[in-house]
C-alpha cells in the first residue's frame, strides 16, 4: 500500500500496509471503508457481513422480487440490523406484488388505472436505491408508509 511521504523524502510502497494519514496528536487511524467504533473485519452491529445482507434486500428485488428481501429476512435476520432492512424491503415487495394483482384486474375494466401499478413501481424502484445506498452506509432510512406497508417489523 502507499504511504505519505515525510517532508524530502520519495514515496514508498510498502507491501500488506494500509494506507495512514499522520499522525496529530496521537489520534487513531481509522481503515478505509471501516465505520467509526467497529472493530476491523467487519464485526458487530452495522458490520461489512451486516451491511452486505442488508443491502442485498433491497437489490435483490430488481432480480427476483420478494423473493430476495424473504430469503434475507428468514435467513440472515438474527441481527436486528439486517432484520430492519429486510423487514422494510419486504414490506415493499409485498406491497408492489398485492398493488400490481389489484389494478392489473381493476385494468382489465377501466385502461386508465394500468398507470397506479406503473407509477407505484417507479416509487418502489426510487426507495430501493435510497434504502439501499443507507443500508450500505450502516444506516437505516424509513420508507413512506405508502410504500412499504407496516406488515412486517
Amino acid at each position: 500500500m502507499w504511504q505519505q511521504p515525510q517532508q524530502g523524502q520519495q514515496p514508498q510502497q510498502q507491501p500488506n500496509a494500509a494506507w495512514q494519514q499522520p499522525q496529530q496528536g496521537g489520534g487513531t487511524v481509522q481503515m478505509p471503508g471501516q465505520m467509526a467504533g467497529q472493530m476491523p473485519g467487519g464485526h458487530g452491529p452495522g458490520g461489512d457481513d451486516d451491511r452486505t445482507w442488508a443491502l442485498m434486500a433491497y437489490v435483490g428485488q430488481f432480480l427476483v422480487g420478494a423473493i430476495a428481501p424473504a430469503i434475507v429476512f428468514f435467513g440472515k435476520g438474527g441481527s436486528p440490523f439486517v432484520r430492519r432492512h429486510a423487514a422494510q424491503g419486504l414490506n415493499m415487495g409485498i406491497a408492489a406484488i398485492a398493488v400490481w394483482f389489484v389494478f392489473g384486474l381493476l385494468s382489465l375494466a377501466v385502461d386508465v388505472l394500468i398507470w397506479v401499478p406503473l407509477l407505484f413501481t417507479a416509487a418502489v424502484m426510487f426507495y430501493l436505491v435510497y434504502a439501499g445506498r443507507a443500508a450500505n452506509r450502516g444506516e437505516f432510512r424509513r420508507v413512506p408508509v405508502v410504500v412499504a406497508w407496516p406488515i412486517l417489523k
